[in-house]
């Protein structure tokens, strides 16, 4: 029997025996089979699904309002820029959380809408209204939800690497009060079978080109554990349309494509499941050295960033430099800042309300800040020792930078 270090290792596995099986039964390349199984999605059918309803009318791209001092437009993209969580507390409002939009955001009626759970791995597939869902024992957890590629911009304006994707700086984050039920919950109610390997929870949004709706399969182990849920509520509230609303998946810790909005359906297989979103995109690219296979990509890293403008202007004297850190492992021990492009750091403090586990610390730091132009950096560590490095390994999608990010600061 093999041991795995952790999910990742054994989802890479099954990949990897699945992708030479199919050299072995087709001759083709490795990069063929991987291109020919991100079509495979389509064969979701072959899990014995029902056709899948589309709700609503599309709204483009997205419903909230979006200002220009507290977010940029990237596209379908909003992210919310990192000075505007200055004062709003821990959570973030679901006013200046990130919008992460494959295409529009979808309007859908919770009154028609329904859930279905389907597959070979379970015995008795059923549809959930959002009443039923509502009625089902429910569990809040203080949670941080993180875009993939959050930090890429800096794979090119500090390390001088060409990437794909959206350029996101480090406001493709948000921490939020999620209220919903434990998907372990439903697929126990619909009798998930020992057999069952995947689960392929999938979005009500407009479908993406060639590749359909938004849909990324996780681990049976993964999908079972007790913090992965369907969530129903943001900080108390019904979910924002561009938050997923009816339901969306909270998977703690994982990069934010896991986390699935607008769900319509979640289907149960009894074999390793692909699709685009596991294949042809997250996953580890270009890079076979500090990636060989092109690993898949599951959990999220360490990052920290300041609340300033980006670059930010500051008069001379005393100013109190405030920011966020977040571990996806943990919670953050300590946070240390640099006032010269890292020459040398000083310890903020931490304050101390929040800093929960997979979710983000507040701290704080004075600047006794002279005129000239200077880099910033926060550093952050967190409870199992995991520290933010000075570079980190380049892949051609630009995910997962959790490198110390410089934030150019003029004092005039």
């Amino acid at each position: 029997m093999n041991n795995f270090k952790n999910e990742q290792d054994y989802d890479q596995d099954r990949f990897e025996r699945h992708v030479w099986s199919q050299q072995s039964a087709t001759g083709l390349s490795r990069r063929q089979v991987i291109k020919n199984l991100a079509g495979l999605a389509a064969g979701v059918a072959t899990f014995g699904a029902l056709p899948m309803p589309t709700y609503g009318q599309a709204l483009p791209p997205i419903v909230k309002p979006t200002p220009a001092d507290k977010f940029r437009t990237l596209g379908t993209n909003r992210e919310t820029l990192f000075q505007a969580f200055k004062g709003q507390g821990y959570l973030t409002p679901a006013s200046l959380f990130f919008v992460r939009n494959h295409t529009t955001t979808p309007r859908i009626d919770g009154d028609t809408w329904s859930l279905r759970i389907e597959g070979s791995g379970v015995t008795t597939p059923s549809n959930f209204t959002l009443n039923q869902l509502k009625a089902l024992p429910s569990v809040t957890l203080t949670r941080a939800i993180e875009c993939a590629g959050n930090g890429r911009s800096f794979f090119t304006t500090q390390q001088a690497q060409t990437v794909t994707g959206t350029a996101w700086r480090l406001g493709a984050i948000g921490v939020g009060s999620w209220t919903g039920v434990r998907l372990s919950t439903l697929l126990e109610s619909v009798g998930v079978k020992q057999t069952a390997v995947d689960v392929l929870p999938e979005g009500l949004d407009s479908e993406v080109g060639a590749t359909g709706h938004v849909r990324r399969p996780i681990p049976i182990s993964r999908a079972l554990a007790d913090d992965v849920l369907v969530v129903l509520r943001l900080n108390g509230e019904v979910l924002p349309p561009d938050h997923g609303f009816p339901a969306r998946l909270l998977v703690p810790g994982w990069i934010g494509i896991a986390n699935i909005k607008w769900l319509g359906r979640i289907t149960v297989s009894e074999t390793p499941v692909f699709t685009s979103w596991n294949t042809t995109q997250y996953r580890y690219f270009g890079n076979p050295t500090d990636y060989p296979g092109d690993p898949i990509l599951t959990t999220q890293t360490i990052k920290s960033a300041f609340e300033l403008p980006f670059p930010a202007t500051l008069k001379p004297g005393i100013n109190l430099i405030t920011g966020r850190s977040w571990s996806a492992a943990g919670t953050i021990a300590r946070v240390e800042v640099s006032f010269n492009n890292g020459a040398s750091y000083s310890r903020a403090t931490l304050k101390a309300r929040g800093n929960g586990h997979q979710a983000w610390a507040e701290w704080e730091i004075p600047w006794a800040a002279r005129v000239g132009n200077f880099t910033l950096k926060a550093r952050a560590t967190d409870n199992l020792g995991n520290t933010q490095p000075l570079s980190v390994p380049f892949n051609t999608q630009g995910y997962l930078f959790s490198a110390i990010a410089g934030h150019p600061v003029t004092v005039s």
